[in-house]
């Protein structure tokens, strides 16, 4: 990327929302730093903020006037499942749910991710998927070690390996023939030879408001903050806040955390969209007001 193309962000630039008085439900069913920096964002603007656990929520569905429509609602909840089914439930009923429901099937599972943002003409790594034991070890025998295995759904770098070889691969293919069948659904991508470091950048509307570097701890391959690695800012520069724009749109989103790498080979290439984006380390790096920019868009779109 190069220096001379970056744009600071520049909070000034936003105008500052009199949102007093405005109503918020933020949904969830864990809660990390992440949410409670946005119900405090919510209180400081004077916004009548409500924190609803999707756990306890019970909803008609067949409801003509259900107190949801016309809501608006800043979804985090971290279950994929319960993440869908509630925007869908929510939406249906009128509620503005950001992200929308296309977005959070599109985003939460790692194939559909893929494909969307292949349709979109953006740079991914190469993937490719098998639907048994035996067409997995085949399909690898094709693309060649090393190579990365992930679930299609799921987070924090959770059951992704990487598979040096052959026999690797067998011995982690074969534990996943005994587990919940969404696991025996192979999605494979190529190890891309990039620096010991991915991007994260947060994407509110249209904008790319900050990024970060996170950095590879000692003797880990993967950049998750939780395995020891370390994050720095990132510079925003046009080429990073294009593709970043771009994957956004392909997901139907509205606010999510775009992951990149520097391949080697291919330039930046997206890898994940986030959903429900942690920033918790995007703040601390950078200093940039996410939780109140978040919320300032929420309720600036608000229909």
């Amino acid at each position: 990327m190069r220096q001379e193309e970056e744009q600071q962000p520049n909070q000034s630039s936003v105008p500052s929302l009199n949102l007093s008085g405005k109503s918020l439900i933020i949904l969830y069913d864990s809660i990390r730093w992440e949410e409670k920096a946005l119900y405090e964002a919510a209180i400081k603007k004077g916004v009548k903020v409500e924190n609803v656990n999707c756990k306890n929520l019970a909803i008609d569905l067949s409801d003509k006037n259900s107190k949801y429509s016309g809501q608006v609602v800043l979804q985090r909840s971290i279950s994929y499942f319960k993440n869908v089914h509630s925007t869908a439930a929510l939406q249906g009923l009128g509620a503005r749910v950001i992200n929308p429901l296309h977005a959070a099937i599109m985003c939460g599972n790692k194939m559909y991710a893929h494909m969307e943002l292949e349709k979109a003409g953006i740079r991914t790594p190469k993937a490719v998927a098998a639907f048994s034991e035996e067409s997995a070890i085949a399909v690898l025998d094709k693309i060649g070690y090393p190579a990365v295995i992930k679930p299609t759904v799921g987070s924090w770098g959770r059951l992704i390996a990487l598979l040096r070889d052959k026999d690797a691969a067998k011995a982690v293919i074969e534990d996943r023939e005994h587990m919940f069948p969404l696991y025996q659904v192979y999605y494979f991508e190529e190890f891309v030879n990039r620096p010991p470091r991915d991007i994260r950048a947060i994407v509110i509307g249209d904008r790319v408001v900050a990024a970060i570097y996170r950095y590879s701890g000692k003797g880990e391959w993967k950049t998750n903050m939780a395995l020891g690695g370390h994050a720095e800012t990132c510079p925003v520069t046009n080429e990073l806040e294009d593709i970043c724009l771009k994957a956004t749109n392909a997901m139907n989103a509205h606010i999510v955390g775009v992951d990149l790498m520097e391949s080697n080979s291919e330039g930046l290439v997206v890898h994940e969209v986030n959903n429900t984006t942690e920033f918790k380390n995007t703040v601390r790096v950078t200093g940039i007001d996410i939780p109140g920019l978040m919320i300032d868009y929420a309720l600036g779109q608000g229909k």
